[in-house]
């Protein structure tokens, strides 16, 4: 099961992710969720029109100059060297995933484009790799949230995304767009997060990537969760944890994830799911595994 998904729908236009816009929003959404005490500097109880710090105070924290830093946060990140963005990154209190992020929005690489326009491969090897683990729902993600390659099991907890189009296997549609997802999850909030901020962490990578670009227009169109968490600018990414689902034909599943970057191409990730040795959740995933593609089509049946 392993088929890509294509650009989107026929004569669809895409215009690529303003990059200074990004760059913009997202010093200020970061400067906004900071508070004087919260990195030591006193609060005079002077009115605040906006939340958070401002420009001079974060400014004086990173060592710079109010005008140098006004400039970046008006997205001119030209000619700033690295030094003076981990100052920023450290007076901000980011996240190594933000400043990853603040540091592809203010310096991006000339390559990108061209990695973003690249069609994405997935190895016969590790095709098969997904069918030798049985009893194991896996599958490999790609750029702008995009299902790949998959195993029988993970049809089968998740649903056969070989009857949906091919432009239609990408996680962020999926959950924003298909109710059935917010029936699976049952913390469809967290899900839904989790989503948008891997999508926020590939536009800083791939600003110029026009099939990403339509995508997000697309969901900010029909989707008003989706337009609230995009406004909030947050990037992380999780390579573990425990998902809570609710399936139509097991009932409750708890499943530990992993998520593992493909050495080679960083852009690919394998994602396996595992229940608790012992547990319901792992008599569930044996039930399933053993009516096989009865179980698939069955979990695909509920309605649209």
């Amino acid at each position: 099961m392993d088929e890509q998904p294509s650009a989107g729908p026929a004569g669809e236009a895409a215009h690529p992710l303003d990059r200074r816009a990004e760059l913009s929003e997202f010093l200020r959404s970061r400067r906004a969720r900071l508070k004087p005490e919260d990195v030591g500097m006193p609060d005079f109880g002077r009115h605040r029109r906006v939340p958070g710090l401002r420009r001079e105070e974060l400014a004086q924290l990173a060592g710079v100059s109010v005008a140098y830093y006004t400039r970046l946060e008006q997205g001119n990140g030209r000619n700033v060297s690295a030094e003076v963005l981990d100052a920023i990154a450290r007076a901000l209190r980011l996240t190594d995933a933000e400043h990853n992020h603040l540091t592809h929005l203010a310096k991006p690489k000339q390559h990108k484009k061209k990695q973003a326009a690249r069609p994405q491969q997935v190895r016969g090897a590790l095709r098969q790799l997904l069918d030798t683990l049985d009893g194991v729902p896996a599958y490999i993600t790609g750029r702008r949230s995009d299902v790949l390659v998959w195993n029988r099991m993970a049809a089968a907890v998740f649903g056969d995304w070989s009857e949906l189009p091919p432009q239609e296997r990408n996680w962020a549609r999926m959950v924003f767009l298909r109710p059935e997802y917010r029936d699976l999850f049952v913390e469809w909030e967290q899900k839904a997060i989790d989503i948008v901020c891997l999508l926020r962490m590939d536009a800083g990578c791939h600003p110029d990537d026009p099939r990403l670009a339509a995508l997000v227009g697309e969901l900010s169109v029909k989707s008003e969760d989706f337009r609230r968490l995009w406004a909030t600018h947050d990037v992380k990414e999780k390579s573990h944890g425990v998902k809570l689902l609710r399936h139509p034909l097991v009932g409750d599943l708890a499943l530990q994830f992993e998520s593992f970057r493909l050495v080679g191409d960083a852009e690919l990730a394998l994602v396996t799911y595992h229940a608790e040795p012992g547990s319901s959740s792992a008599e569930a995933l044996r039930l399933l595994a053993s009516w096989g593609t009865d179980a698939t089509r069955a979990g695909t049946s509920s309605p649209q």
